[in-house]
C-alpha cells in the first residue's frame, strides 16, 4: 500500500552580509601602549573605545541634550543617596538577602569598603578562618559591576573550592559566574571561576595571557609565597587592573612570603626586596621599623580576627566515645598490630615500605572490612611465599569478625541524636560498610566523596540539607563545601594530622553556624586511636583550634619529618605502653611550645592585627 507524502512550505529567510556578524568573533580590543605613572603603575587606555568616539561624533550619533541632563540627574540622585565613600551593594541586594537570610556583618561591609575606597581595588584580605573573605571578595565584585567599574573578573582557587565559590556568588550576590570547563569559556565568560592547577597548563595559559581582567581574585593565595614556583610567575603574568588575595595565613616562616605576595597586589609597595630587606628585616623573622612598615601593610592588607567588633563564634563541645572492642575485634587488633611493628622494624622507616604498614594499622582500627581490603591487595603484591600464607591468615581473620563495636555505638548514638550528623572516615570500604550498616536500620544515608564532580556534590549537599539524616564522607569529599545547617560531626576515624581534623570540623563550625557544634571523636580502647585522642584532645586541646593558628603552630614543630610521620615512629618503635605514652607526652610539649610562641609572635601580633 502506498501511502501520499504531504508536502508543505516553509520559508527559509535569506541571510545576507549583515548576518555574518552574528557568526564571527567580536574584534580583538586594541589597547594603547603602557605608559607608567610616577615611574610606578602602568597603564593603558583601550584604542578600540576611542575610535568609537570618534566615529560617533564624526556621525553625530550621540547622544541629546535631554539625554545628558537625564544621565546627570541619576547621578545626583544616587549620590545624594549614597555618600562618595559609601557602598552601593548592599542596597541593591537588600531584598535578596532578606529572602535567603543573609545578614552582613560590619567588618565585612568594612572591609570592602576599604578595598575599593582606600586600597584601589588592590588588596590582601587577611581575615582568620571563617570570618567570611569569601562574602567580602564578592561584596567588591558586586560593587565594581553596579559602578561599571568591572565587565570581565578571573577566580582562581583550588579545584575543590570551584563549586563554593560558584554557588556563593550565585545565590548570595546574583553574579553571572560561569565554572570553567574548557578552553572556550575563558574569551565568552564575564566572572569565570576556574582551577589555578588548570589555568596555568596549555592551552589555558596562553589564552589568558591575552586578555586583560578587570578584577583578578585568587583564593588560598599563602601557595604563592615562593616567587620561583610556577603559580607564583603564572599570576603574576595575567593582565589586571584590580587585584584580591584571600589568605588567613600571609606570614608563615619568613619575612620574604609576606613581601613576595604584596609584590603580586602592589608592585613596589615595599622598595626592591634588597631595600626591604635592608630597611624592615633583622631577620627571617623579626622585623624592623614597625611603625613605618606597618604603615605601608595597612595600605594592601585587611586582617580581622574572632572576637569582639568582629563575630562571636558559637562554641565546640567535644565528646570522647570509648569503644570496647569485641573479643574477635580485639584478637584480629593484636595480630594486625604485631604483624605492622614486625614490618616496620624490618622495613627500618623507609617511606614507601612503611606507608601500606600504617594504613593497615588505622584500618584495622576502622572495620574489618577495611582492613581485609588493604591485606588482600598486600597479599597478591607480595613476592615471598611466607608473607602470602601470613598475609592470608590476617584477611581471612579481618572477614572471619563479624562483629563492629563502633558502628553499633554509631547505630545507637544517630538513633537517639534525632538530628543530621556529618559522619567522617578514611576510608571507602568503612564508608559503604556504614552506609549499608545505617540503611539497614532505616536510617537515611548520603555518601560523599572525592570521586563526585562538583555539580553532584552540589545536588548531594542539597539532599542532605532538605531529606536525608547522615552523610558519610571521606577526607576528599569534605573538602570544598560547606554545612553550617548541621551542628553534629562524628570522627569515625580520627586523622593523624591536627589540619585534616580542623578541616572537617570546620565544614560546620563556621560563619553562619547559629547553634554550637557538638564534635563526637569514637576512639577504640587500648590502641592506637586511643593514643592519638590523649595526644590532640587531652594533652593539646587542638580541638578548640582554628586553622590559621594550626598552620601557624605546625610549621614551628621542631621535629624530623612530619607530624605523621613522628607519630608512626613513636607508635611503632617504642617497646611498651609507658614508653609511648612517655614520647607522646614530649611531643605535646613541642607542640605547645611551638602554640606559645605562635602566640607570641611579634611579626603578626605587630604587623597585621590592627
Amino acid at each position: 500500500m502506498e501511502l501520499e507524502i504531504k508536502t508543505f512550505p516553509i520559508t527559509v529567510p535569506l541571510l545576507g552580509q549583515a548576518s555574518l556578524r552574528f557568526f564571527q568573533p567580536p574584534p580583538q580590543e586594541q589597547l594603547s601602549e603602557e605608559r607608567r605613572i610616577n615611574d610606578a603603575f602602568p597603564v593603558q587606555y583601550s584604542l578600540s573605545r576611542v575610535m568609537e568616539i570618534a566615529e560617533a561624533l564624526a556621525a553625530n550619533n550621540l547622544p541629546g541634550v535631554d539625554w545628558f541632563r537625564l544621565f546627570y540627574e541619576g547621578e545626583s540622585l544616587s549620590a545624594q543617596m549614597a555618600g562618595a565613600n559609601d557602598l552601593i551593594a548592599p542596597r541593591h541586594l537588600a531584598e535578596l538577602w532578606r529572602r535567603i537570610g543573609v545578614i552582613p556583618y560590619p567588618h565585612q561591609l568594612e572591609a570592602a569598603r576599604r578595598i575599593l575606597f582606600e586600597m584601589g581595588g588592590r588588596a590582601i584580605l587577611a581575615d582568620e578562618v571563617g570570618l567570611g573573605k569569601t562574602i567580602e571578595a564578592g561584596l567588591v565584585m558586586k560593587e565594581c559591576f553596579l559602578r561599571g567599574l568591572a565587565e570581565r573578573v578571573l577566580i582562581l582557587t583550588p579545584a575543590s573550592l570551584c563549586w563554593q565559590w560558584f554557588s556563593e556568588l550565585k545565590e548570595k550576590f546574583d553574579l553571572p559566574c560561569t565554572m570553567q570547563r574548557s578552553q572556550y569559556d575563558w574569551e565568552r565568560s564575564r566572572i569565570i571561576i576556574a582551577s589555578i592547577d588548570t589555568a596555568k597548563r596549555s592551552p589555558h595559559r596562553e589564552i589568558i595571557a591575552g586578555l586583560n581582567f578587570d578584577l583578578l581574585v585568587v583564593d588560598e593565595a599563602h601557595k604563592l609565597k615562593n616567587e620561583k614556583t610556577t603559580n607564583y610567575k603564572f599570576v603574576n603574568s595575567i593582565k589586571r587592573k584590580f587585584c584580591l588575595m584571600l589568605t588567613a595565613t600571609p606570614m608563615q616562616n619568613d619575612l620574604k612570603e609576606l613581601y613576595n605576595l604584596i609584590e603580586l597586589i602592589r608592585p613596589g609597595q615595599l622598595g626592591t626586596y634588597r631595600e626591604f630587606k635592608r630597611e624592615f628585616v633583622h631577620d627571617m623573622r623579626t622585623p624592623k621599623d614597625t611603625k613605618r612598615l606597618k604603615d605601608l601593610l595597612s595600605k594592601v592588607i585587611i586582617r580581622n580576627r574572632r572576637g569582639s567588633g568582629t563575630v562571636e563564634f558559637t562554641s565546640r563541645r567535644v565528646e570522647s566515645v570509648p569503644i570496647q572492642l569485641s573479643p574477635g575485634e580485639r584478637r584480629l587488633y593484636d595480630e594486625v598490630t604485631q604483624f605492622v611493628r614486625d614490618e616496620y622494624r624490618r622495613a627500618k622507616g623507609v617511606a614507601k615500605n612503611v606507608l601500606p604498614l600504617i594504613t593497615l594499622q588505622r584500618e584495622v582500627c576502622s572495620s574489618s572490612i577495611a582492613a581485609a581490603v588493604t591485606l588482600e591487595k598486600m597479599m597478591f603484591q607480595a613476592t615471598s611465599p611466607y608473607m602470602q600464607e601470613r598475609l592470608g591468615a590476617l584477611r581471612d581473620l579481618a572477614l572471619a569478625t563479624e562483629t563492629n563495636s563502633k558502628a553499633d555505638v554509631l547505630e545507637k548514638f544517630v538513633r537517639e541524636v534525632d538530628d543530621k550528623v556529618i559522619v567522617f572516615t578514611e576510608y571507602r570500604a568503612t564508608q559503604q560498610f556504614l552506609r549499608w550498616r545505617l540503611e539497614r536500620a532505616g536510617i537515611s544515608t548520603l555518601g560523599f566523596d572525592g570521586s563526585l564532580s562538583a555539580s553532584r556534590k552540589g545536588w548531594i549537599r542539597e539532599l542532605f540539607r532538605n531529606q536525608y539524616q547522615v552523610l558519610v564522607s571521606t577526607e576528599s569529599g569534605g573538602e570544598g563545601l560547606n554545612f553550617q545547617f548541621c551542628c553534629r560531626v562524628v570522627n569515625y576515624d580520627l586523622p593523624w594530622n591536627p589540619m585534616r581534623l580542623e578541616q572537617r570540623i570546620g565544614r560546620v563550625h563556621r560563619l553562619g553556624q547559629d547553634r554550637d557544634v557538638h564534635i563526637y571523636n569514637l576512639a577504640t580502647q587500648d590502641s592506637i586511636e586511643e593514643h592519638i585522642l590523649y595526644l590532640l584532645y587531652e594533652k593539646i586541646n587542638m580541638f578548640q583550634s582554628i586553622l590559621g593558628e594550626l598552620d601557624t603552630i605546625l610549621t614551628r614543630i621542631r621535629i624530623k619529618g612530619s607530624l605523621e610521620q613522628h607519630l608512626t615512629d613513636i607508635l611503632m618503635s617504642s617497646e611498651s605502653e609507658d614508653e609511648v605514652r612517655r614520647r607522646l607526652d614530649e611531643l605535646a610539649e613541642t607542640i605547645l611550645l611551638a602554640k606559645d610562641e605562635a602566640k607570641a609572635d611579634p611579626t603578626l601580633d605587630r604587623l597585621l592585627l590592627w
